[in-house]
């Protein structure tokens, strides 16, 4: 009998809790508060020597697409690591609204499920335009912030997302929003951090940067 792949993946979710009429699968806070020392791009994790690092996904979508589409063949890779960081599933502000909630709920879902599989995992925050931060309320929270506990620990990146006025003027009111809305504790931030970008919320929570891959290994060389 052939088998149809309906793409829903259900067993993502069997042991998730949701949150709002959109039912995003809602990642749960750690009873151990533990900030990442380093953090590895997913397609580097065999370059890894020590395994100390946080794995990452702020990397193409396409780089990461079987950890989505088949995240059970990743356990036993992410287990030597001391956790992720859920997949950073695109919101471009170009995007219609139906993907980039399908993204949200991806990124979530397949986080809900590497926690089940005992995996520590910290929830990525994208968000596009006024539409995934402001707009699109549903209850009392803008979409993008769905799937996420309060004074918890959280992961954005500025990496090729802070390039030019637009792009500036929504990541920092995505970053304020956020900062309202969840009120985290702490801040992982991948990439830069400039003052004019983050000066509002440096204050409402404890910040903690982290150089891209990149920048990493020319610092190594040089």
């Amino acid at each position: 009998m052939k088998i149809i792949d309906d793409g829903f993946y259900p067993w993502l979710v069997e042991a998730a809790s949701f949150d709002s009429l959109l039912q995003i699968p809602r990642i749960k806070a750690q009873s151990k508060r533990i900030i990442p020392e380093n953090l590895i791009p997913f397609s580097k994790i065999s370059c890894s020597q020590t395994h100390d690092e946080f794995i990452h996904f702020y990397e193409h979508d396409v780089v990461f697409r079987k950890v989505l589409q088949e995240p059970e063949e990743y356990v036993q890779k992410f287990y030597p690591f001391p956790g992720i960081i859920t997949p950073d599933c695109s919101l471009y502000r170009d995007m219609p609204l139906t993907l980039q909630l399908t993204n949200t709920y991806m990124s979530r879902a397949v986080g809900c499920y590497f926690q089940e599989q005992g995996i520590y995992v910290i929830p990525n925050i994208r968000w596009g335009d006024e539409r995934s931060y402001k707009e699109c309320v549903v209850g009392d929270i803008p979409f993008a912030f769905i799937g996420v506990e309060r004074n918890s620990v959280v992961a954005i990146s500025t990496y090729g997302c802070i390039r030019g006025r637009e792009n500036r003027y929504h990541f920092r009111a995505g970053l304020n929003a956020m900062i309202e809305y969840l009120k985290p504790q702490d801040v992982l931030v991948h990439g830069s951090m400039p003052e004019d970008v983050f000066c509002d919320a440096l204050p409402l929570a404890e910040f903690h940067q982290y150089e891209n891959w990149i920048s990493q290994k020319r610092k190594k060389v040089s």
